[in-house]
């Protein structure tokens, strides 16, 4: 007899970007280089992919630009779905990302960005266990922004990416203004750092000495090329 899993139903939405020096991991870069942070980009994806591949659940690569499908094809294989991202800015993005997965049946979808290569498996789990009790679940990152947002079938909200202004370091106080305003029942996950300057690239290698992470290709990445306190 096979045991219910709290991924069952579910999928995981991967948004990722083709890694183009110079169109990737930018306030990054103006510290480290183009080189160095394209680099660390490649690593970060790679180390976000294995995550979700240990929590065998439906993984999708939602890619940009458009026309990138086989590079990542040949980074990661054909094993995965690969989709190519389509709207006017990252709210349209995912929002139509979204309604594809409902549309096809999924009861409970996660969208996931490439920038916090440490996401703990366990905060996966946690937002699909919730996504059966609730309507959403979102994790906010400590810029202002969110490293995960879910919504169950029943409880999606399209609205909640509309009107956002991305990038800046308002846009989960925003996003969960919406949630409240529309009384969507929304289970908030831990806060966690993604890493977009030098500052948060030490955070990272700082909070992961000690942990599973410190054998990530992004550690030995930056041990490696000896960035400072690698």
């Amino acid at each position: 007899m096979t045991m219910a899993s709290e991924f069952d139903g579910g999928c995981v939405l991967f948004f990722v970007k083709s890694p183009l020096t110079g169109a990737v991991k930018t306030r990054l870069a103006s510290e480290i280089g183009e080189a160095h942070a394209t680099a660390l980009y490649r690593c970060f994806v790679e180390d976000s992919a294995a995550t979700l591949k240990r929590c065998n659940v439906e993984q999708r690569f939602c890619f940009c630009p458009n026309d990138s499908r086989d590079d990542f094809v040949k980074w990661f294989g054909d094993g995965y779905r690969y989709e190519a991202q389509f709207g006017r800015n990252l709210g349209e993005r995912m929002k139509n990302a979204f309604k594809r997965c409902f549309d096809e049946g999924f009861s409970k979808v996660v969208v996931v960005g490439s920038d916090i290569p440490d996401l703990p498996e366990c905060f996966l789990g946690d937002a699909f266990a919730v996504l059966g009790l609730c309507d959403a679940v979102i994790g906010p990152t400590q810029d202002g922004g969110y490293y995960l947002i879910g919504f169950s079938s029943k409880g999606f909200l399209p609205q909640a990416f509309d009107g956002i202004a991305w990038g800046g370091k308002t846009v989960y106080e925003q996003t969960v203004g919406i949630l409240e305003f529309y009384e969507i029942e929304t289970h908030v996950l831990p806060l966690w750092r993604d890493v977009d300057t030098v500052a948060d690239l030490r955070a990272l290698v700082k909070r992961n000495k000690d942990t599973a992470f410190a054998q990530s290709v992004t550690m030995r990445y930056v041990r490696e090329s000896k960035l400072w306190g690698g």
